[in-house]
């Protein structure tokens, strides 16, 4: 019996099961490789009433455009910034948090904290913007009350119309917002840990310290690499409803020099302007780079640990 049909007859006595999965099958046909007919936008000047068939082709003059626009270095500039500083700081938050928890021996605490911290990550962007405005509001807002009191400035303080401060805001509402439910895995991950390993640590003098050290991060490790080739491949998308929640849809000019990235680019001279082809383009563009950084960081990711997605 050869291979396939091996497979087939396999696959036939498993057929209660793989049906399961035929709802997400179609989803993702549906959803995600049907759509791809509407790249062709980018290469063609496109017309709503004509639809996309009946557009004329004008090859790659929106990448041209968009390449050539006087926004594209800042717009690349404020992306890979924002992309780099959310792989620095937010990519290992819920690792600490995970490893932290992970010492906790009082399981009351434990579960007081995980909810505390899983919550934010159910509040919309919206919602979480209008607290930075309360919090951070020149007149009754409580950041520049308690400041006053502590005598640390003199006069108020308008916080969220400081270029400076945009990204320090951006980077602490992201770790707040998904620091515990992103943790969920690496929990996960750590519960799986043989506590064997534990108890040789300790016996050869490993303190907590060291065997968390010696144990369980390098036993994570796996998963760890995973995650971290995922946030690479997904580098570019450095943010869009957090971006545009945080400085008003975009209305907040004063901000657009650091806070316009390719995403809000897109969204603002694109969409808004109805310059549907121009956007599509940009955003090609954006995917391409993602999925070469994918590969790249699968490659290296295999070479060095032998772990990877593929």
């Amino acid at each position: 019996m050869t291979r396939s049909n091996r497979l087939l007859r396999r696959l036939a006595g498993q057929w209660q099961v793989q049906s399961m999965i035929l709802p997400g099958i179609l989803f993702i046909v549906v959803f995600s490789y049907i759509p791809m007919y509407g790249i062709t936008i980018a290469f063609k000047e496109f017309d709503i009433f004509q639809g996309i068939s009946g557009s004329p082709w004008v090859g790659f003059k929106q990448f041209r455009l968009f390449f050539e626009s006087s926004d594209f270095f800042m717009i690349m500039k404020n992306t890979l910034v924002i992309a780099l500083l959310k792989l620095i700081f937010i990519f290992p938050a819920p690792i600490i948090l995970a490893l932290m928890l992970n010492e906790v021996r009082l399981a009351a605490f434990k579960r007081i904290v995980q909810t505390l911290t899983y919550l934010p990550h159910f509040i919309s962007w919206v919602i979480v913007s209008g607290l930075l405005f309360s919090i951070l509001a020149v007149e009754g807002g409580s950041l520049n009350i308690a400041l006053q009191k502590l005598n640390l400035i003199e006069q108020p303080t308008n916080w969220l119309s400081l270029p400076k401060y945009f990204y320090s805001i951006l980077i602490s509402a992201g770790i707040w917002k998904e620091i515990g439910f992103s943790s969920i895995v690496y929990l996960a991950a750590i519960t799986g840990i043989n506590p064997h390993l534990y108890e040789a640590a300790a016996m050869d003098g490993a303190g907590r310290f060291k065997q968390m050290v010696l144990v369980t991060l390098p036993s994570i490790a796996p998963v760890v690499t995973i995650f971290l080739i995922l946030h690479i491949g997904n580098l570019l998308n450095a943010g869009f409803e957090d971006i545009l929640a945080i400085t008003n849809s975009g209305k907040n000019t004063i901000l657009r020099d650091v806070s316009e990235v390719i995403d809000t680019y897109v969204y603002n001279f694109g969409v808004n302007q109805q310059r549907y082809s121009f956007a599509t383009a940009a955003g090609l563009f954006k995917s391409i780079i993602n999925v070469l950084l994918l590969w790249g960081a699968n490659s290296i990711a295999r070479r060095m640990s032998g772990s990877s997605l593929w």
